[in-house]
């Protein structure tokens, strides 16, 4: 880059690279630093990263006490729709007197 005297922008372009600011690093790199930092380990994501979080293990009595709880609060559910819309039933016929 220096050698032929191109800027950043003119660097990105010849080397078909995606940004300017990879060039930019790699320079400060290259004077923070020397040649030398320039060939250090991989660069980018991490291997051992996943896009995937990974489940945690549940024991057996965890995983049976979270399953009851959920049938519990869809029981508790379904009777509170039921009681507002018995509730809304018995309304409804003042609320139409007025």
């Amino acid at each position: 880059m220096h050698n032929n005297h191109l800027s950043c922008q003119e660097a990105t372009h010849h080397f078909n690279l995606g940004s300017v600011s990879v060039v930019t690093k790699r320079e400060r790199m290259y004077y923070e630093k020397g040649p030398q930092a320039l060939y250090k380990g991989r660069r980018g994501k991490n291997k051992n990263m996943s896009s995937k979080p990974r489940k945690k293990e549940l024991s057996k009595e965890n995983e049976e006490d979270l399953i009851e709880e959920v049938q519990r609060l869809r029981m508790e559910n379904a009777y509170l729709k039921k009681l507002q819309a018995l509730v809304q039933e018995r309304t409804k016929p003042k609320q139409a007197k007025k």
